[in-house]
Parts: structure tokens; C-alpha cells; sequence
């Protein structure tokens, strides 16, 4: 009997599954609207039905994965549970003191996020630990005690605690955990040294506090969950995508929901990982252009580059450092921007043409959607452009009225004094230099040369635009895969189970206790395997990532460099400050190997390796993709100065070895790939496209 696995990755404007046959490779794909009212919904629709159409029952799944929005826009929605803060007497100010950075440093009118929780539900309660962890005065249990009972008075639904100096010694936020425990049983609580247990009190805190906020709301939402897809016979536990790009038991996130705030976006970059991995290069950045935004990440000699930490906040996207609220986790490296095809463009106070950060969404969406949209968004300007079949939009099963996307497109024209295909062109280049931009920031910035790199495209809108980018920034090679609008659900299956841990570490490398580094460690790894252990993971399957936060001497912030994954030696220290002067080069273009450096904290990643799915291959075709050809239409290309004849390719019906010249289109289910002009697309044994220039 064959088994299936099922991915599901729920977006802003759609909800898409992927169920693969783990004998076959071969997938089913579904792609449905949103529910953003309850997103369960979206979930169980799009299950319910992958199931009916393949006939496959509900008890033959195997595999059950979920990334999802809801942790994120509980928090930026501002619906996020009643919580209040416990910290350290004189020191509950934390969250409204916060840090000095700024988004606008100049701007004297600039105002601060509003704290997490409100000042009137952080409470401090007297017990104080010295830098060492040492007690300098016991925790005062009866003013806990009181404390509780303030909480109760104000209706508290989930309790943060961060108190000083808790990453050394977590042993009074453990005991003021018990005593709430004691007088507000049904309380959720969440104590910084369990999820953050590292220096800067700030950060910790508001990790913290986002967890206690988002976790009544995550815990009801997967539970939900968990009951309809038992009533509907799937008996495997679910599991969610983390921040990280790893893979983690409904029940770990249940208890730390702030590793699911990034959940989405990073299913995307893993999926490129292992795309890239499938034609032979471990370089690549990933596009993902969906109906609302565009994230673009980088995997670099097949590792994806982590963050330590980010900001989380409904202006965190549009402003710049400063303008969110800190989360102290590890998350894939991402660059978010408001470039998606319901992004709606507009005229600024000055005249000038712009495209986004606002977006039409699931409803009303782009005006050609037919929902009262009368401003023109991407989607409309590449309706106009002639880029996307009216009749086949998702497969046939919505329709688009090109009329309804001229006449947005002609309404902002008029008042900018253009054509309406010269103001839809103008409208495709302004997004793609948006998105230029955040290339640049995802590489250059990063220290990396996108001309290095395999640009993998995919979201309904990217396969669109890739190419035009590529161009732009000279990168040689575009992959689109098949069906790339679910690609971030296909993510899901292909990553592994993964938990990072951090200790708070802090010794000059030359002195470094090499007894207490081992034993950390060590402790570290036996807490993530049971961890794993209890996921169902088995011992051979599970392998550990070992990593030092080092920064020089005096240095205000760290890298994060990887170091051998056993104990170490007196003679690795000079083999560890070496890897940290190569990334502080790297990262900084310098680095002075004559200064001391110092570790801060120690940090492992335990990960449990799941089977591999394997993709279906494709016929061998002769290399002449003419039996493919659906039909022909104008498309418009700006580097041709208007309209010119398009072959339009249907996917499905193409083979491996099969070669397109541009200019040409190719139409599937839940996308439509641009081939410009002088450009060639060659489809491989895996049915992706590699797209690159097609000039001697």
C-alpha cells in the first residue's frame, strides 16, 4: 500500500498543498484561495480535497507538515493574548526603555514601538542575581505570590518572566514558573531562560514577551487543527516549519511559538537548497514572488545562511532596524519586501510612479479578479503586458478580465500622461528594481557576488519576473521548477526535523575551559535527543552542528562560527580564531589576527534527518519542444519596443532535453514563466526549466 506525504504552506493569498507518493515521487497539488478569518479552514479544504481527487485515504498519510502565518499575524494584527511581564524588582521598565537605535535616527517626530505588554501588567518582584549567577538576595516568594494575584485581578491569559542575569542561573525564573503555577493553574507561561538563555536583557525580554503573546492563540489554532484532521482519519502527528528551515512536533511549538513567526518564508529557501542540490549547484538565491510579497534568501555551498536574530513588527518590514520588536532566535536570512502581484500601484505626492508596499491581498485582490479592485496591481500590468492567459489562471479555475486590468491600468496612465501598455510596462520595471534591490541585499550586502549564484524562481508571480531580473543583475542561470507555485509547500517535505540550543559562554579563546566547553556541549546534545527521540527520530538519524558566538575583545556584537563537532583541544583554538578572522573578513572585509578574541555563548543544532523524497523524472524527449506548443499571442517586451510574437508552451506536455528560444511563454496550473527575448530554456530530467542566455 502506497503512503503520502502532505505539505501545506498557508500565504496571505493562498493556501497550497503538495502530497507526494513516497513509491513513485509523483505529486498532487492543490492551490486554493486563503481563509484569513481562520485559516484552518484554507488548511483542511485544500486536504480535503488533495485526498478526494487521488483517492487516496486519509489513514495512508504518512507525513504531515504545516508552514503557517498565524503566530506572525497574530502578533502584527495586535490579537495576541492578555500578558504580563515578571521581572527583576526595579527593572520592569524593560519593554518601555527598550534600546537606543532608532529606524530614523534624525527624525525628531520618529516614535518607538509600543511595548509588547503595557507598563501597568509588568510586575518586579524582589530576588537578585549578581553577572556570575551568583545570589546576592533571595527571590521573595510571598511578593510572587502577590503578584499572582494582581494578575488574576486583570484577566492575565499568559505570563512572560525574564529576570536579570536568568542565563546563567534560570534557578529563580524556574521557581517563580512553580509558584504561578500554583496560584494561576491554566496560565500560560514562558520564562526567558528556556527560550533565550543569552545576554542583552532587552532581547530576551522581548523574545520572551512575543512567545507569551502569540502562545494561547498558536496552542488553540494547532489543537483545532489536530482535532479535524483526527475526525477527518489522518492519524500522523502534524509538525510545523520553524524560522530556522527546520522541521519541529506540533508539541515543541505548542510550548514556543515564537520559532514559528518566520515559518512560511523559510520553507521557500529550503526547498531551493534542495532544488539546487538536484542539478548540481549548492549556490543559489532563492525568489519567492506570491500574490503579497516578495522574500528573497541565499544558500551558499549548500548551507542556508541564519540570522541570529530579527525583527518582528508590522513596520519591521517597510522600516529600517529599529522599527520592530527583537526576536532572539535563529532565522533563516530573509529580505522581505511589498512586491507581490496584488501589490497596487500608485503616484506619489511628487508624480513619481510606485509599486507597492500595499497590496490587494485574497479579497479584493488585482482588479482583473473582478472584486472592486480600481487600482492597478502587478498582475494587472501583466494581463495588459499579454504575460498571462486570462483563461488559465490557476488551471482554468479563476478567470481574469483583461478589460477590468486595462481600465485600472488606464485610470493611473491618464494621470501620469502615458499609454496604458507604456504605464503596465512602467509599473513591471519599478517592482523588478524593487526587487533588484533586495538581491543586492541578500548578496552584495552580505559580502556575496550574485553572478555566482543560481537564481531558483518560484511563487506564483516569480517564474514572471526572474528572467528580467537575472538580466538586470548578469546572473547566467534562472531554474524554475515544476509547479513553482507551491514550491515553499514542497519545502516542507524536504526539510528535516532541527532544534537549536544556545548557553550563554563567555571566556577569551586563549583561555578557554576546554573540561566546561565539552560539558556544555555535551549536555546541550543529550537535551536535543531527547527531544528528537520523542519526535520519533532514531538514533542514526540524528547529527549535531556545533557553533561559538565570537566577536574581539571589546566588540559590541558576534559571528557565529562553526567549529568541530567533537571536543575540542588546546590545538583547536588556533583553528577557531582562524574560521572567525576568515568570516570577519568576509562579513566586514577585514579582519586583525594579532588581536585577542572571545567566545560569548555556545550554540548547537541538533537535527533529525527525515527520508528524502524522491521526485518523478521525466520522458526523454528529442529536444524539439514543438509538440508542446499550445497556441501563439503577442506578448509585449520593452527591449523590443512593444509587441512581438510568442510561442505559449504548455508545460505539462514538455520533456527532458526539450529546448524553448525566447521569446516565449510557458503556461502550467499555478504559474506562467517569461522566456525574454535571446534567452533559451532547457528542461531537465526533473521536468525544471534552466533558463540563461541564448547568444553565442
Amino acid at each position: 500500500m502506497d503512503s503520502y506525504r502532505i505539505g501545506v504552506d498557508i500565504g496571505g493569498t493562498f493556501t497550497d498543498l503538495v502530497m507526494m507518493n513516497e513509491s513513485t515521487g509523483e505529486l498532487r497539488l492543490v492551490k486554493m484561495a486563503s481563509t484569513p478569518s481562520d485559516p484552518s479552514v484554507g488548511f483542511l479544504n485544500t486536504v480535503e480535497r488533495a485526498l478526494s481527487e487521488s483517492k487516496v485515504a486519509a489513514a495512508d498519510v504518512s507525513y504531515n507538515v504545516h508552514g503557517t502565518t498565524v503566530a506572525t499575524n497574530t502578533f502584527i494584527e495586535g490579537k495576541g493574548a492578555r500578558t504580563a511581564l515578571v521581572a527583576t524588582e526595579g527593572f520592569r521598565d524593560v519593554l518601555e526603555i527598550a534600546r537606543q537605535i532608532r529606524p530614523r535616527l534624525y527624525d525628531i517626530f520618529c516614535e518607538k514601538p509600543k511595548p509588547v505588554i503595557p507598563r501597568n501588567r509588568c510586575y518586579g518582584v524582589p530576588g537578585r542575581l549578581d553577572y556570575a549567577g551568583q545570589v546576592l538576595s533571595p527571590l521573595d516568594e510571598e511578593s510572587v505570590r502577590e503578584v499572582a494575584g494582581r494578575m488574576k485581578e486583570a484577566a492575565v491569559e499568559s505570563v512572560a518572566v525574564c529576570l536579570l542575569h536568568s542565563y546563567v542561573n534560570p534557578s529563580h525564573e524556574k521557581r517563580v514558573r512553580h509558584l504561578l503555577r500554583e496560584e494561576l493553574p491554566g496560565v500560560f507561561l514562558s520564562i526567558s531562560s528556556d527560550l533565550c538563555p543569552e545576554m542583552r536583557e532587552y532581547f530576551r525580554a522581548s523574545t520572551t514577551a512575543i512567545n507569551a503573546v502569540v502562545m494561547p492563540i498558536v496552542t488553540r489554532y494547532l489543537e483545532n487543527l489536530e482535532n479535524r484532521l483526527a475526525r477527518l482519519g489522518v492519524g500522523v502527528g502534524l509538525h510545523l516549519m520553524t524560522s530556522a528551515g527546520g522541521v519541529m512536533a506540533s508539541e515543541v511549538a505548542k510550548r514556543e511559538p515564537v520559532h514559528l513567526i518566520e515559518s512560511g518564508p523559510a520553507a521557500g529557501v529550503i526547498a531551493t537548497r534542495y532544488l539546487g542540490d538536484l542539478v548540481g549547484t549548492r549556490d543559489v538565491i532563492s525568489f519567492d514572488m506570491g500574490g503579497t510579497t516578495a522574500k528573497l534568501g541565499l544558500v551558499e555551498g549548500g548551507n542556508v545562511k541564519i540570522a541570529p536574530h530579527f525583527e518582528v513588527g508590522s513596520a519591521a518590514v517597510a522600516e529600517s532596524k529599529g522599527a520592530g520588536y527583537p526576536v532572539r532566535t535563529p532565522v533563516v536570512d530573509l529580505v522581505e519586501i511589498g512586491a507581490g502581484g496584488g501589490s497596487i500601484a500608485w503616484i506619489d505626492p511628487g508624480g513619481a510612479l510606485r509599486v507597492g508596499p500595499r497590496s490587494g491581498g485574497a479579497d479584493p485582490g488585482p482588479a482583473c479578479y473582478g472584486k472592486g479592485q480600481k487600482e492597478p496591481c502587478i498582475t494587472d500590468a501583466n494581463l495588459v503586458l499579454g504575460r498571462l492567459n486570462p483563461d488559465y489562471f490557476i488551471g482554468g479555475e479563476q478567470t481574469l478580465d483583461p478589460e477590468l486590468a486595462e481600465a485600472a491600468v488606464r485610470g493611473l496612465a491618464g494621470r501620469l500622461g502615458l499609454g496604458v501598455v507604456e504605464t503596465a510596462n512602467g509599473i513591471i520595471e519599478i517592482a523588478n528594481a524593487n526587487m533588484i534591490g533586495a538581491v543586492r541585499t541578500i548578496s552584495v550586502q552580505r559580502g556575496f557576488d550574485p553572478r555566482d549564484f543560481v537564481l531558483v524562481a518560484f511563487g506564483g508571480a516569480g517564474p514572471m519576473h526572474a528572467n528580467g531580473l537575472a538580466r538586470e543583475l548578469g546572473i547566467p542561470k534562472v531554474l524554475i521548477p515544476m509547479s513553482p507555485g507551491v514550491t515553499s509547500a514542497l519545502g516542507l517535505l524536504v526539510s528535516d526535523i532541527k532544534h537549536d540550543y544556545v548557553r550563554a559562554f563567555h571566556q577569551h579563546i586563549d583561555s578557554l575551559d576546554l573540561e566546561l566547553l565539552n560539558r556544555s556541549f555535551s549536555e546541550l546534545a543529550e537535551r536535543g535527543r531527547d527531544v528528537l527521540f520523542s519526535e520519533g527520530i532514531s538514533r542514526e538519524d540524528i547529527t549535531f552542528a556545533h557553533y561559538l558566538d565570537m566577536r574581539y575583545v571589546g566588540q559590541g556584537y558576534e559571528l557565529k562560527i562553526e567549529i568541530p563537532g567533537r571536543d575540542l583541544t588546546d590545538g583547536d583554538k588556533r583553528t577557531v580564531n582562524a574560521a572567525f578572522y576568515k568570516e570577519h573578513e568576509r562579513a566586514y572585509g577585514y579582519a586583525d589576527d594579532t588581536e585577542p578574541t572571545e567566545a560569548v555563548a555556545l550554540r548547537l543544532t541538533a537535527v533529525g534527518r527525515i527520508r528524502q523524497p524522491r521526485l518523478r523524472r521525466l520522458e526523454t524527449g528529442t529536444g524539439d519542444a514543438v509538440d508542446a506548443v499550445k497556441n501563439e499571442r503577442p506578448v509585449h517586451f520593452a527591449e523590443r519596443g512593444g509587441a512581438v510574437p510568442c510561442k505559449v508552451y504548455d508545460r505539462y506536455r514538455l520533456k527532458s532535453g526539450d529546448r524553448i528560444m525566447g521569446p516565449a511563454i510557458v503556461e502550467e496550473v499555478d504559474s506562467t514563466v517569461v522566456l525574454h527575448p535571446d534567452y533559451q530554456a532547457d528542461v531537465d530530467l526533473h521536468g525544471n526549466i534552466l533558463i540563461q542566455d541564448g547568444q553565442p
